[in-house]
Formats: structure tokens, C-alpha cells, sequence
């Protein structure tokens, strides 16, 4: 029964770590009238391509693939759908 704790804990340790270390969270599409609409990153480009009202930082990952990284809240989801 020990090594059977002893594992789990390890266990549970080794995904702890791994979240840990997987990376900053990007922040949530913004549950708001303006992305209400959004279903493919081409819309996103037409206000955060460069030149444009809020244009993405120069650091910023791959600009072409908004909504792999940045999710609708589960909460805006559902309120969408209505």
C-alpha cells in the first residue's frame, strides 16, 4: 500500500511539473459584442493585423493561428450560442 501512495504522488508530482513549466496562458477571446461574431482567425485580422485599430506586438507567436492559443470562455460560449 505505501508504494501505491508513494506512486500516485510521484505521479501526480511529474504532471504538477509539467503544467508548471508548459507555458504562459493566453488570454481569453473578450466576451464582448465586438468578437461575438468570431468563428476563423481571418476576422481577427482586421483589427489586429498591422496598421489596423489594435495591431498584435511584434513578439507576438504566429499571427495566423488566433483561435489555437486564445479560447472563448466556456461561460461566453454558451451565451453566444443564443
Amino acid at each position: 500500500m505505501k508504494k501505491t501512495w508513494g506512486f500516485i504522488v510521484f505521479v501526480a508530482a511529474v504532471v504538477l511539473f509539467l503544467y508548471l513549466i508548459s507555458g504562459k496562458r493566453a488570454v481569453y477571446v473578450p466576451g464582448d459584442a465586438v468578437h461575438a461574431g468570431i468563428t476563423a482567425d481571418a476576422v481577427c485580422r482586421t483589427c489586429h493585423a498591422p496598421g489596423m485599430k489594435s495591431p498584435l506586438k511584434d513578439t507576438h507567436p504566429p499571427k495566423d493561428q488566433c483561435l489555437t492559443c486564445h479560447k472563448f470562455k466556456k461561460v461566453w460560449k454558451a451565451e453566444k450560442a443564443k
